[in-house]
C-alpha cells in the first residue's frame, strides 16, 4: 500500500476473524516498525508478545476498575478519566457500573496481543516537575506502538491501543516479569480485522490547527 493510503486507513481494529497472525508476519511488523524514534534515540521500549490464553485472562481480570469509570463517565456525559476534572459519578455507582465485553473481548480474542512497556531511567521526560501529568516520556514509545498499527495494516492486518490496564500497572507489571523502572504504555490486540474500513472520520486540519497562537487563524 502507499504511505498515505496506509495513514488514511488504518483504524481502531477490535473485531477479529480466526485467521491467524502467523510468527513470519508478525517478525515482519516489528522488524518494520523498530525504526520509530525515541528521545535520543536510547529505544528504552520493550514489547512482551502474548499468545497464551490463560495469560490475557489474568490481564483483562485487572481491567474492572478502570473500565467501571471509563463506562461511568460516558454515562454522566463526560470525558472518560481526563486528567483536569474529577469523575461527577460516586464511587458507589462506579463500583456498580456493567463491564461491557467491548472493552475485553479483543484482548481475548485476537490471535496475538503486544503488550508494549517503556524504561522510564533511559527515557527522557521533560515535563517531570510541572504541576500535571506527564506526557512527554511517552514520545519515546508511542510513535512505536503507531507503527507497529501501520505495519500491520500493510500486512492486512489490525488493532488498537488500549490502556485500561495502566490503572493496575503493577500487577500487570508482576504478571509479566518487568522491571521497576519500566512503565505499561499500551496493550495492542492484533489480528486480520472483521471488516476493513476504506474511510475514517477525523476532523478538517483547520479545526485543530492555528497560525503562531491558540487563538490565530485557521490554517487553511
Amino acid at each position: 500500500m502507499e504511505l498515505y493510503d496506509v495513514m488514511r486507513t488504518t483504524p481502531a481494529v477490535r473485531e477479529f476473524t480466526d485467521d491467524p497472525l502467523p510468527d513470519e508476519t508478525l517478525t515482519r511488523i516489528l522488524d518494520n516498525a523498530r525504526f520509530a524514534p525515541s528521545g535520543g534515540n536510547r529505544q528504552g521500549a520493550h514489547i512482551v508478545v502474548v499468545r497464551e490464553q490463560e495469560t490475557r485472562e489474568r490481564l483483562v481480570a485487572l481491567y474492572p476498575s478502570a473500565v467501571r469509570r471509563y463506562v461511568a463517565q460516558i454515562g454522566a456525559g463526560e470525558s472518560p478519566w481526563n486528567s483536569v476534572h474529577p469523575p461527577g459519578p460516586t464511587p458507589e455507582e462506579i463500583a456498580t457500573t456493567e463491564v461491557p465485553g467491548r472493552f475485553t473481548d479483543p484482548v481475548l480474542q485476537a490471535p496475538v496481543v503486544l503488550v508494549f512497556f517503556v524504561d522510564l531511567a533511559v527515557v527522557a521526560s521533560m515535563d517531570q516537575d510541572l504541576d500535571r501529568v506527564g506526557v512527554i516520556s511517552g514520545g519515546s514509545v508511542y510513535p512505536l506502538v503507531w507503527n507497529v498499527l501501520l505495519a500491520a495494516r500493510n500486512e492486512g492486518f489490525g488493532g488498537t491501543i488500549t490502556t485500561m490496564a495502566v490503572v493496575e500497572e503493577p500487577a500487570v507489571k508482576e504478571l509479566f516479569g518487568m522491571p521497576d523502572t519500566f512503565a505499561l504504555a499500551a496493550v495492542v490486540p492484533l489480528g486480520r480485522p472483521v471488516k476493513v474500513l476504506t474511510k475514517l472520520k477525523r476532523q478538517p486540519i483547520e479545526e485543530f490547527v492555528t497560525r503562531e497562537r491558540y487563538d490565530g487563524p485557521p490554517w487553511s
